[in-house]
């Protein structure tokens, strides 16, 4: 099995020294790391006793925000031109979840209105849920994700219409 805190050293040190790749082989286990870009996140893939494995890298601080493409307007309710959204986008790479558990509501849904504090979901990654602010204030018009989607950074996940 690869060592988290293996990973997590790597990453520090490609960030540190603006590497954009490394590739360390010990006995049978091997890990590279890539990252194509200064605004790409780096991946982790390697081989071990239990076969290869590819996960998203942990970082030691979010990155700073890329731009990303908007939703296409088909996705965004007629009544709502699109240049009057605001989206709340993914920080990070995991699964996500609309609610705190399966037994519970979802944090909010469409019509909810929500105020930069206010959680929309959780976020799972590297074995932490992460709760994530609507970071903006307004009223939800659309989620554009379901429970326990993979979420790229970046990635859309609810559009809101401000106050």
């Amino acid at each position: 099995m690869v060592d988290p805190d293996k990973i997590r050293s790597l990453v520090e040190m490609m960030s540190e020294f603006d590497l954009t790749e490394i590739n360390l082989r010990d006995g049978e286990e091997e890990i590279r790391l890539t990252r194509p870009g200064p605004e790409s996140h780096p991946v982790v893939s390697g081989t071990g006793p239990a076969g290869p494995v590819m996960l998203p890298a942990p970082a030691s601080a979010p990155p700073p925000p890329a731009p990303v493409e908007a939703a296409p307007p088909a996705a965004i309710p007629a009544s709502a031109p699109a240049d009057n959204l605001n989206a709340i986008k993914s920080p990070m790479v995991g699964t996500l979840y609309l609610a705190s558990d399966p037994s519970t509501p979802p944090f909010v849904s469409v019509g909810s209105r929500v105020t930069p504090t206010t959680v929309v979901c959780i976020i799972e990654a590297m074995k932490v849920f992460n709760e994530i602010q609507a970071d903006v204030s307004g009223t939800i018009v659309e989620i554009l994700v379901n429970n326990e989607d993979p979420v790229e950074f970046g990635q859309p996940m609810f559009m809101v219409k401000p106050d």
